[in-house]
């Protein structure tokens, strides 16, 4: 099944990864952190940045050098490029079949493309007002500068490339408060009041909320103490949209009410790790670790949401350009600390949500529908709209603030190989439809014109790990409405939720995914915080889908899951239709097929599988690489 590859696939493949066959004529532009972009471009006088040498680029194409025969190559020099806005990859700067723009690091050098900052001047904190007494005397702090002409704000630090933990009242999260009760109709929270004590004077503090199979981010915008309960409000939007919307939901009764933890203020600093930045007087205070010399540590700030931009039309695609060797890192993501985030699934935030009284019955097969909901779509390091022939090799993604990789609509003949995907808040990678504010969440998407899709693409041979760290409902490899996508030999831990999520729509109905395939991938310790939970997870119907040869493995198992039983190694949910799911290796035959359509068919999945699909499994011998990286 693995080698299974079409004509027009194998033929793209060749095109993107035989580079190395084409170099006669042509143009090399060099970049180098000490350049200048008045500079030629040599090695000798190098640009300074990627946008720079993508713009004498474009040039060459523009009055058709000769040099541009056989390709463009732009080498990126060892270093940190900074920066301070997204580079932006337009049409103009497409190359072609026969002339591809290939973007790579040069041999052996590392090269970061960063939206952070790096901090320095840190001092001993005297007196500051709201500190525990545990922490006096052990907390430095430095001003962050503006940046770019504004104030600076973010919710990730990084000391010495560890995470820090963002202040909050529990250092291991097995040390969670529950609910109490959810006031819907005065859109109140009830929790114990011995969790807000210390923060009742707090000005921009936050709870997190588990929620079934996602995590609220709610702004507390006030705290009323009645007895041995407190009664929380938060601030709009997230208000209205959590206490209408109706899945995931807060839990209550038997024993299993909904664990939060409060977060975002110089009260709950006082544990090593823990960071807190007051927005109001630019000053980031922490709580140095064990062997942390303040004087000489790499402090590191993300400033920018997205890093790179790759956006065409489907009637002006960009075309045929491919990055190599690249590390795309540091990048946050505000919308949290801005308007809330309230998840429906796999970090997808809602807008609008609530429930529909009568449900309403919808497609050929009266399935009933109990809600409504429109979507938004977080960010991305690296960002991909209206383009073919697009390809990322050996590159990493790390120290992220939401989703790595997007491939966010109309991204055809695509390839994502030996890449690592590392410590990000959110989704590692993103791909397809998955809805936007035009469109309801649970319809099935087909849309007229086929370009649009997300579609022929292979994700192979890639390690995600750590991702999902912040926002716990996300996935590691999330597709949404994609057709022949393929994802195969790649190797999957150390996720809060789910390791693949195929599908999107909720719905047996037929739409526009068809002929995907989830082959031979090694998914293991997974569902660290989160139940409903699978290794590998579908949606809707998805004609001639195959799921095989897959080896899942050491679910975690969540200590304060809403429904502790609730876990799987393979899930078809709500509308999986026509899915060949067969020959996976799992530790025991825990499967949930839930209202599930027809077609599907089940052959020889759990314990009794022969080894060599678990041998096989996972990344090829030549990308082992990446496990040490």
């Amino acid at each position: 099944m693995d080698n299974n590859r079409d004509g027009k696939r194998i033929a793209f493949l060749l095109l993107i990864f035989l580079f190395g066959m084409i170099k006669v004529t042509s143009a090399e532009i060099w970049v180098s952190v000490k350049g200048n972009d008045r500079n030629e471009g040599t090695k000798a006088a190098p640009k300074a940045t990627l946008a720079g040498a993508l713009r004498q680029a474009r040039e060459l194409r523009r009055v058709k050098n000769e040099s541009v025969k056989g390709s463009i190559y732009i080498y990126l020099q060892g270093g940190t490029y900074s920066l301070t806005e997204p580079v932006f990859i337009h049409p103009e700067d497409s190359g072609t079949k026969e002339s591809p723009t290939i973007i790579q690091s040069a041999k052996g050098e590392n090269v970061v493309l960063s939206g952070g900052v790096s901090l320095s001047g840190w001092k001993k904190a005297g007196h500051v007002s709201g500190l525990p007494s545990v922490a006096k005397g052990k907390v430095w702090v430095t001003e962050v500068p503006d940046f770019n002409g504004r104030m600076a704000d973010f919710r990730q630090l990084w000391i010495n490339g560890k995470k820090a933990v963002r202040a909050r009242n529990v250092a291991d999260f097995k040390q969670m408060d529950r609910i109490v009760s959810n006031e819907v109709e005065n859109e109140v929270l009830w929790v114990p009041a011995r969790s807000v004590k210390s923060i009742m004077s707090a000005r921009h503090a936050e709870l997190v909320l588990h929620e079934m199979w996602a995590v609220a981010n709610l702004r507390i915008k006030s705290i009323k103490v009645q007895g041995d309960s407190a009664g929380i409000r938060f601030h709009s939007p997230e208000s209205r949209i959590q206490f209408e919307h109706p899945w995931p939901r807060p839990m209550l009764g038997k024993g299993v009410n909904s664990a939060f933890y409060l977060t975002n203020a110089i009260e709950l600093l006082d544990q090593p790790g823990e960071w807190y930045y007051d927005y109001v007087t630019s000053k980031l205070y922490y709580y140095p670790r064990e062997g942390e010399n303040m004087k000489n540590v790499s402090a590191v700030v993300p400033m920018l949401e997205t890093l790179v931009q790759v956006e065409g039309s489907i009637d002006r695609p960009v075309t045929n350009v491919c990055f190599e060797g690249i590390n795309f890192n540091y990048a946050t993501w505000m919308r949290p600390s801005e308007k809330g985030h309230v998840p429906i699934q796999a970090g997808m935030y809602l807008l609008d949500a609530y429930t529909l009284n009568p449900k309403q019955l919808r497609d050929d097969h009266n399935h009933p529908l109990d809600n409504q909901g429109w979507i938004g779509r977080p960010p991305a390091a690296v960002q991909v709209i209206g383009a073919s022939n697009i390809a990322f090799a050996n590159c990493s993604f790390e120290h992220l603030g939401s989703c790595g990789l997007d491939f966010v609509e109309a991204a055809q003949q695509v390839s994502v190989e030996g890449s690592l995907f590392r410590d990000i808040a959110g989704n590692g990678l993103q791909t397809g439809k998955f809805a936007d504010p035009s469109f309801e969440t649970h319809l099935p998407y087909d849309p007229a014109d086929s370009r649009e899709l997300c579609t022929d693409q292979l994700i192979a041979n890639n390690y995600f790990t750590d991702v999902t760290n912040e926002d716990w409902g996300c996935v590691a490899i999330c597709a949404g409405f994609v057709r022949d996508v393929t994802i195969q030999h790649n190797e999957i831990s150390q996720v809060s939720y789910t390791g693949i999520s195929l599908g999107w729509g909720w719905t047996q109905t037929v739409n526009c995914m068809r002929n995907n395939k989830v082959i031979a991938n090694n998914i293991h310790h997974y569902a660290i915080h989160m139940h409903d939970v699978a290794g590998i997870y579908t949606l809707s119907a998805q004609p001639k889908s195959v799921i095989a040869e897959n080896y899942v493995h050491h679910i975690v198992l969540s200590p304060y899951a809403h429904d502790p039983d609730h876990w799987f190694y393979l899930y078809t949910d709500e509308g999986s239709s026509f899915f060949e799911v067969r020959d996976n290796w799992c530790d025991a035959e825990k499967f949930l097929k839930n209202a599930n359509g027809p077609g599907n068919v089940w052959t020889n999945n759990g314990p009794m599988v022969s080894d060599s699909i678990r041998a096989r499994a996972g990344l090829q011998p030549e990308y082992r690489y990446l496990l040490k990286k």
